[in-house]
């Protein structure tokens, strides 16, 4: 009896040990995750119900804050708020389905190929606003040197150059062009990974059961089998649709953009909390972004949540 008492100790001794051991693994990702998410977000929140210009001691206004952000913002309500969701629905679901289906296509190449490819798609995304605005200011340049008035003059479709990136008219839909082209992210990588993982005999048993063609394993075993990878892709499109308010600023030169024809929720933050000294108000804008990105994210889950 004492040994099996003994014994019993010994297993719960070791199984506390193995514990300890997990939690000092997991130590360095909790601290740094609790210093740059849980606290910055908790302070986000609470100081959206204050008054704080960075200098004096924050105020407290309650929800003042969100009702003038609803009620009073008419620059929020009428080009902010449209404006971010005519980007996230194009760049986030655009992008999505486009990063599904290169990575889809890239997966039917050979691997020397598919390697080259795969790098050439995904370069745009490790560049930042900066280096993409050097880019797509050349090609978008105001004057007769713009590559893309100069071909429009030569082509004899316009008769003078178009001031693209200052128009309240185009500046938007270069942004999602510009958008869409450095969407090929880590979203890409985990689809095109899933496609190549998935087991071959699973498409054995598709092709006796009488699937003919690809399109018809892209439906009924690639999407299916890939669960995983296409919620994470769907999570970081949305998220770097929500978040990607660089790209404006850096193509015209201005926060706000001009008219506010691209100002984005993100812009918007960075006027109210960096410009203005706003930063009650820029919190609580930060905390409406967030609660629509956790919105998204919780669709996502559950378009694809996986089935038991």
């Amino acid at each position: 009896m004492a040994r099996t008492i003994g014994r019993k100790r010994s297993k719960i001794a070791k199984h506390e040990n193995g514990n300890k051991s997990a939690y000092g693994f997991l130590a360095p990702y909790l601290i740094l995750f609790s210093i740059f998410i849980i606290i910055p977000i908790a302070i986000a929140i609470g100081l959206s119900f204050t008054n704080f210009d960075t200098i004096q001691f924050p105020t407290w206004k309650g929800f003042l804050n969100y009702v003038t952000l609803i009620t009073q913002d008419e620059i929020f309500m009428q080009y902010v708020l449209p404006n971010t969701v005519k980007y996230a629905i194009v760049v986030g679901i655009g992008g999505y389905v486009l990063s599904f289906l290169i990575a889809w296509a890239l997966a039917q190449l050979t691997s020397v190929p598919r390697t080259i490819l795969a790098i050439i798609f995904y370069s745009p995304s490790m560049t930042g606003a900066v280096a993409m605005a050097v880019v797509w200011k050349i090609i978008f340049s105001g004057d007769q040197m713009g590559l893309l008035n100069s071909w429009l003059m030569n082509l004899g479709i316009i008769d003078e150059p178009v001031i693209w990136l200052t128009s309240s008219t185009y500046l938007l839909p270069i942004m999602i062009i510009v958008a869409l082209w450095s969407s090929m992210g880590v979203g890409f990588l985990a689809m095109l990974a899933g496609i190549l993982n998935a087991d071959e005999e699973l498409y054995e048993a598709a092709a006796i059961d009488g699937v003919k063609n690809r399109f018809q394993e892209m439906i009924y075993i690639t999407i299916p089998t890939m669960k995983p990878q296409m919620l994470f892709g769907a999570v970081m499109a949305i998220v770097g649709a929500f978040q990607n308010g660089a790209i404006g600023v850096s193509l015209s030169g201005a926060n706000p953009t001009p008219g506010y024809a691209g100002q984005l929720i993100v812009n918007h933050i960075e006027d109210y909390g960096f410009i203005r000294y706003e930063m009650g108000y820029a919190a609580a804008v930060s905390v409406v972004l967030l609660l629509i990105v956790m919105v998204f994210s919780k669709i996502f889950s559950k378009l694809f949540k996986e089935k038991d």
